[in-house]
């Protein structure tokens, strides 16, 4: 079934990368997002074409305004009408105290975190909201446990910025819920990705993985499985809602 066209920022690697690939083999048409590893970005390219889907590369520093605007207009006039967007794209910053944290540590988090994913969603909704002229949509934002955890010692930053993307997702599925657009979010716990080694922490799934409640740490497939999920006609009564993929943590 052909579901239309659906935008995933930061999807070159990780959750966004596994999400791309699962809403292909789901009907999705994908622009794929990227900030720095074209290659990368290609590559997931070339995983939706396999499955049978239209896919577009697009660069573009989701923390820099004039590039959100530039994303979405490439989407428009390459793909086609914005159906979904799948705001991934996020860091974690470095590993620091709250004591040890410059104005620039918690800016760099927050520009991408918080301020971009919100000129991402008023950009989707621009498109896609019958207030607009829009169809409709669906918008899933990736938040995290750690906006309930808090990540004392590590990421309060991080963990700050993901408490806003939770009551970003609350606030704006009451706003445009009655235009046709369903807004959620999902809520990774410990996930083995690269975000960890970026961060400053490599060795940081294998020492905490083993203490989450189901042993282990998750994959980027088990996340982007209730990503997907949210997209779908399946999910149609959801508006508001944060789904947590956390083994229990």
């Amino acid at each position: 079934m052909d579901k239309g066209v659906l935008l995933v920022t930061g999807a070159s690697r990780g959750i966004g990368a596994a999400t791309a690939l699962r809403a292909a083999a789901d009907g999705w048409d994908v622009a794929v997002n990227y900030a720095r590893d074209k290659a990368a970005a290609e590559t997931v390219a070339q995983g939706v074409t396999a499955a049978g889907r239209r896919a577009l590369v697009v660069a573009g520093d989701i923390a820099k305004p004039a590039d959100v605007e530039a994303l979405f207009a490439t989407v428009d006039s390459e793909l086609g009408p914005l159906a979904g967007l799948v705001n991934n794209a996020g860091t974690t910053g470095q590993v620091k105290r709250v004591d040890e944290m410059t104005a620039g540590d918690i800016a760099g988090v927050f520009d991408l975190n918080v301020t971009g994913l919100m000129l991402c969603c008023g950009a989707a909704v621009r498109r896609m909201s019958t207030r607009h002229g829009g169809q409709g949509g669906v918008i899933v934002n990736l938040g995290s446990i750690a906006a309930r955890l808090g990540a004392a010692g590590e990421f309060v930053h991080y963990a700050g910025s993901k408490g806003a993307v939770e009551s970003i997702t609350l606030g704006l599925a009451r706003e445009v819920a009655g235009e046709g657009v369903r807004v959620n979010a999902v809520a990774p716990g410990m996930i083995d990705t690269e975000i960890h080694a970026s961060a400053g922490a490599p060795d940081r799934v294998a020492r905490l993985g083993p203490t989450v409640p189901q042993g282990r740490a998750g994959t980027a497939e088990e996340v982007a499985e209730a990503v997907v999920w949210l997209l779908s006609d399946a999910a149609r009564y959801c508006a508001g809602s944060i789904i947590d993929v956390s083994g229990g943590r």
